[in-house]
């Protein structure tokens, strides 16, 4: 066992989760201690400081949580969806496909509270015996002082792509991992409580109104509904706000990211469950190949 995954085991306290499931259910979003997931400072600061390493590697520029980008960043022309909507000038960037980039990223991928709420989310019941849970993508926002989404804060549904009528069960679900202090100031999640409960896209413009900013310490998770009308608050202080997005779907929505093809297989063996880990990244499915058994002609 890889010591990331002795810390977990030694550290993660099994109280029982039902009141973050509660919350879950009631408010569509929860915010689980480090104490309840296992996730220690240690670990918050390796994940910080590769992804950071990262962006030095993709952009050019040194980065640092206090100071942020070294280098002036331009963008040209691009816009996000997010930012189209706004009209804001983008004040992030995206690594994607980070279970690629180290074992301690698939290991924070099959951490047992976050994939036990996530289950939960997709699940008649935590005990169904095939879970719905799939990966869809691994991320990292990297966020600096800025306009952020504007005064829409960005507010949308993840599953917003798919046709309604929803139900009460999440199509898409997010475990976004804070590896900086969440303020208010220093761009926190917003979001609208309970809003999953109306089974809509986001009702303007009372949603801006209604929104309220998460804050909570480096190294919490945030998981929430796919329905759950949420965005960002803008940055208004000093260096970087990091945060961890990994992206769940329910087995019978596509992922953006075609992790059951294209992910290399043998890294999933590389973590601290690849039970779980092949399960949630959707290898092994039956249509992919003819797997099941063929009748033999019988003559005579």
């Amino acid at each position: 066992m890889s010591s990331n995954a002795e810390q977990l085991e030694a550290t993660t306290t099994k109280p029982g989760l039902d009141p973050y499931v509660r919350q879950l259910d009631e408010q569509g979003y929860v915010v689980v201690p480090p104490a309840v997931t296992g996730v220690t400072a240690p670990m918050v600061d390796e994940l910080t400081q590769r992804l950071l390493d990262k962006s030095e590697e993709l952009i050019g520029c040194k980065f640092t949580v206090q100071d942020g980008p070294q280098s002036k960043l331009d963008y040209g022309d691009f816009r996000g969806f997010l930012e189209l909507m706004s009209q804001a000038k983008p004040s992030q960037f995206q690594l994607m496909q980070l279970c690629t980039y180290h074992r301690i990223f698939r290991d924070l991928a099959v951490n047992p509270v976050a994939t036990a709420l996530i289950d939960h989310l997709f699940d008649a019941t935590p005990q169904a015996k095939r879970p719905a849970a799939r990966f869809s993508s691994h991320n990292s926002f990297i966020k600096w002082a800025g306009d952020g989404y504007g005064e829409s804060l960005g507010l949308h549904c993840d599953q917003g792509g798919i046709p309604l009528p929803w139900g009460d069960k999440a199509l898409n679900a997010n475990c976004n991992w804070c590896l900086t202090d969440y303020t208010l100031a220093d761009g926190a999640f917003a979001c609208v409580p309970a809003s999953h409960l109306e089974k809509s896209h986001p009702k303007w413009p009372d949603c801006v109104r209604d929104a309220i900013p998460i804050e909570c310490p480096r190294g919490s998770l945030i998981a929430f509904h796919g329905a759950l009308w949420h965005g960002a608050f803008p940055k208004k202080t000093p260096g970087l706000r990091v945060t961890i997005s990994y992206y769940y779907r329910h087995t019978a929505i596509l992922p953006q990211d075609d992790i059951p093809n294209h992910f290399p297989k043998e890294l999933a063996d590389d973590c601290a469950d690849p039970a779980l880990f092949k399960r949630l990244a959707g290898f092994g499915s039956p249509y992919q190949s003819q797997v099941y058994p063929l009748p033999r002609a019988v003559n005579g």
